[in-house]
This record gives structure tokens, sequence and C-alpha cells, in this order.
């Protein structure tokens, strides 16, 4: 929880909440960089890129370049695909009408799913408008996050993800969930960024993982085996989520090569009912907004007040369905 989530970068909505936020432009210009060299590793969404299609400044310009250049790479690599899959769909065909071989039926079979796949995903970069998959992170992607530092808002990508400052690398992949935040976790696992370190994130809608006949209240039929299914949750009305959640500024030890890395978790609570019933055991805390100013600064709180906080959230009902 959230395994995915639609995080967005809107930041008039930020300054709605801090009218002086500032946007470090040289945070994501240093993000973009290293995903022009890595694109495969660093991964952003299609919302947060848009962001600087009217570049202003010239360091929004320089972003945008950056960005432009990524994406015709990434075309590249779609049509290239797209070509590979077509002829290894046409050799099969070719191959079948002689003699039915094992190969070739797998090609028939594969490849028209991968065409499929090329061009929804080259479709999907050409359209303008905006949808809230389009904000969508999943776990090790980056997205905008507000925090305040030296007492300025500041608006800088993070990573989804949360990397404890001090521990190793491998805390990535040894603890796979650390997107999550339990509030049962904040006073140990998260000690170290609990009270210290807080950013928000505005959060529309969610996806979640759930096995389908839990969320279909029923028990298993004979022979039938338990299958995962995704449920996106609303809040009603529907409206951006002031989601708490923590960060850290992990900075490498003497001798390694590993870059500096920012990187948050959400804050998630017990279940709220309509969730349980879908067969979840997690929910996002989304603040009040009367409460983030305390959120974002709690260095001089107790650690009580802070979690009186995560106690007086927001309670929306939150529909779900089935996830496209």
């Amino acid at each position: 929880m959230c395994y995915s989530a639609a995080v967005r970068a809107d930041f008039a909505a930020f300054r709605r909440l801090f009218p002086t936020a500032r946007v470090d432009l040289k945070a994501f210009f240093d993000l973009y960089w290293r995903k022009k060299q890595q694109p495969k590793v660093l991964l952003t969404s299609k919302g947060m890129d848009t962001l600087f299609a009217r570049p202003r400044t010239a360091e929004e310009r320089e972003i945008h370049a950056l960005i432009l250049e990524i994406d015709a790479e990434r075309a590249r690599a779609y049509e290239q695909d797209l070509f590979k899959q077509r002829k290894r769909l046409a050799d099969a065909e070719r191959v079948l009408q002689v003699k039915p071989t094992k190969k070739a039926q797998e090609d028939q079979r594969i490849a028209p799913k991968k065409i499929a796949a090329a061009l929804a995903s080259l479709d999907a970069m050409k359209r303008a408008e905006l949808r809230d998959t389009d904000w969508r992170l999943f776990p090790q992607w980056w997205g905008p996050v507000l925090l305040i530092e030296d007492g300025e808002p500041i608006i800088r990508p993070m990573r989804y993800l949360c990397r404890p400052a001090g521990k190793p690398v491998f805390y990535d992949t040894k603890y796979p969930g650390i997107y999550n935040a339990r509030r049962d976790s904040l006073g140990g696992f998260w000690k170290g960024q609990f009270g210290h370190t807080h950013c928000l994130a505005l959060v529309p809608v969610f996806w979640e993982h759930v096995v389908r006949h839990l969320a279909e209240h029923r028990e298993l039929q004979p022979g039938e085996k338990p299958e995962n299914i995704v449920l996106e949750f609303r809040p009603r009305p529907q409206r951006d989520q002031l989601v708490a959640c923590i960060y850290s500024h992990w900075t490498p030890p003497a001798g390694s090569d590993e870059p500096d890395l920012w990187s948050f978790a959400a804050v998630t609570d017990e279940p709220l009912p309509e969730v349980a019933a879908a067969g979840h055991d997690r929910t996002i805390v989304a603040l009040r907004e009367e409460n983030v100013q305390a959120w974002l600064t709690p260095q001089d709180r107790s650690l009580d007040e802070l979690d009186a906080l995560l106690e007086d959230k927001e309670r929306p009902y939150y529909e779900f369905r089935m996830a496209a």
C-alpha cells in the first residue's frame, strides 16, 4: 500500500497551499540528465514530464530539451520493437502455412500482444490529453513532493521507494515494500525519518493488488485457485488528497560511486472499512489541510503530537473498481 498511486505534479496546487513554494529546477535537471543516461532505470510519469512542455526560463528549456531527447529515443525503441515483432509474426505465419512448429505457434501467439503493446505505448506518448494514469508511480519511479527546507517550501522530485539514510544500497531489494511507511513502524524502522524529514504528495487515486475471491466476499470454489486482481480506489468526492509522506536524503559512503538519492514513502494506516471490505489491509493517510504545515515542520514537535496529526486524518469514502 500503495503499490502504485497517481502522484500529481501540480505546481499550482502546491502553491495554493504554500504561495512561496519554489521548484527545485536543479534537482529536476539532474534527474532528467541521469535518465537520459539510464532511461530504463530512472522512470518518470508522463504527467511530470509534461510540466516542462511550455518552458519559460532558460533552466526549464534545458529540462524540456532533455525530455524531448529521452522521448525521441523511447519512440525509436518502440518503433524498432514494432518492426521486429511484425517481422516475427509474418515469419511465423509463413512457416505455419508449410508445417506447424511449436516455435512458430508461440511466435504467432506472442507477437500480436507485443505489437499491440508497442502501438499503445506510442499512442500514449503522442496523446496530449492527460489522464490520471499519466501521473501513476510504481515503486522506484520518480515523482514530485513538497517539503520545507530551511524554512522554505520546495517542490522536488524523489524516488517512490525510500532508502533510509545510512543504510546500504541492498535495502532497495531486501525491503521491496519500503514505499509504504506503516504508521505502526514509524517509531521503529522509520525512526530516522519520522519526526525529522516529512514531505507531502498529491494523490487523487491509488491502485492495489487484492485477491479476487476476498474482494467478492466468497469462498474459493472447488478447483479454483486464488487470483490476483488490481483495484482502483478513488475518494468521494473526487479530489487530490494531501498524503503524509516521509523522505530520506541518502548520501553514499566514502569510495562509493553511487549517486546521492532523494526518496520517499507514503504513510499508511489500518484500512478504512470499505478498503478492508475490498480485500486490502492498508490505507494511505490523507492529512487535513489545516495539519499540513505542522506535518511538514516536525523538528520541534513531539512524536505524540505528530502521531496525533495522523490520527486526525481525513476519512473519505473510497469507491473502487477493477483497474482498466
